[in-house]
């Protein structure tokens, strides 16, 4: 659920109550620390004097909070928190949390994967999404993930469901455009479909490119920085590119493909930038359980359907802001998205007190 009021504000009080779980058996996390609350270091220690093993992998680069960062993680250190620093050469982007459990009779991982970093002050301004699972082969990918990161050998892991970069990202990328190229040119109906911050790798552009001079449809809500230009005859005419400048800052990435009715849907913590993708370790992690695919989906509707908020690229590079046809701001992708977070609460109150209520009776 992308909700830009509630998501992520409290992941440490959640991390807290769960170190207060007497059958913990420890946690990882892995994120960029970028404007890192100091708040945030504070309840980190507080789990580990409670969880018997606490492990941190910390990107310290980060323009000019260096040295908040490195304090925080002497800090860390001193309570007892195992804290790493990625990996040589490579900028550590992957927002990821692990909690290890001892359910019934076996351990268990859980895991959260998400598209934003876990700070209590951004998560109110930034629009971010994540997913929580249980899942026995996300989880194995998980711990290949934190293993690289915290001894920085065997690079060459093994992933079943993840897509890793430095060193499969991008290529996967360029094979899932080309899958969708052939598709389309086999039955006539590739879609491609990227919910991200920038779009300025020169290889993921031509791909694109090339797609739709085939004929696939592609739609690109890109908030920031898009060297790829719609429209053009010959070369993108079935592409188009919006950004949304609203309320909140537009932070979350979402790659989707047709693939022949096959869908598959992503999220990221990756921009589609050479950076990003062959520099920094990310991760692109499949949505598959259908209630989840609804939520991505109705959250690209929403937005590539925004009247109020959203700015549609032209051929040359400049942009028009659509205008809404509503007056009661219906049209606007923001105001939708927080209408929908606060019936989904509402909701979950009413199943909470239903519970409560019938508990009693008994």
């Amino acid at each position: 659920m992308e909700d830009p009021k509630l998501l992520y504000s409290d992941s440490d009080l959640k991390l807290m109550r769960a170190a207060e779980d007497s059958l913990l058996m420890g946690t990882n996390r892995v994120e960029e620390l970028k404007k890192f609350a100091e708040n945030s270091g504070v309840k980190r220690i507080g789990i580990a004097h409670c969880v018997g093993m606490t492990r941190e992998a910390m990107e310290l680069k980060a323009r000019f909070d260096e040295a908040t960062n490195i304090r925080l993680a002497e800090q860390m250190e001193r309570a007892g928190i195992h804290v790493t620093y990625g990996v040589v050469g490579l900028k550590t982007h992957c927002k990821v949390i692990m909690v290890v459990r001892e359910d019934y009779n076996s351990l268990r991982r859980y895991v959260h994967i998400g598209t934003g970093n876990y700070h209590a002050e951004t998560s109110r301004i930034y629009s971010d999404i994540g997913i929580l699972s249980c899942s026995e082969a996300l989880g194995n990918d998980v711990t290949e993930l934190f293993n690289y990161l915290t001894t920085g050998f065997k690079p060459r892991r093994k992933y079943a469901l993840l897509l890793t970069a430095p060193l499969f990202l991008k290529q996967a990328l360029l094979a899932k455009i080309e899958r969708e190229t052939v598709l389309h040119r086999e039955g006539g109906k590739g879609l491609i479909q990227f919910k991200i911050n920038a779009l300025e790798d020169g290889d993921i552009v031509k791909a694109l490119y090339r797609a739709s001079q085939a004929g696939v449809t592609i739609d690109l809500i890109v908030r920031d920085t898009c060297r790829l230009r719609p429209g053009i005859a010959g070369l993108s005419k079935t592409i188009r590119v919006i950004s949304i400048v609203g309320r909140f800052l537009e932070h979350s990435r979402i790659y989707y493909f047709g693939n022949g009715g096959t869908e598959e849907y992503f999220i990221s913590s990756a921009d589609a930038m050479k950076r990003n993708l062959g520099a920094r370790v990310e991760i692109l992690c499949p949505i598959e359980p259908p209630s989840l695919v609804r939520e991505i989906r109705s959250i690209l509707d929403v937005h590539l359907q925004d009247t109020r908020s959203a700015w549609e690229m032209q051929p040359n590079g400049s942009y028009i802001q659509r205008m809404p046809d509503d007056s009661n701001g219906a049209g606007n992708s923001h105001y939708q998205l927080i209408k929908h977070a606060e019936q989904r609460v509402e909701l979950h109150r009413k199943k909470i007190k239903k519970k409560n209520s019938s508990t009693k009776d008994e």
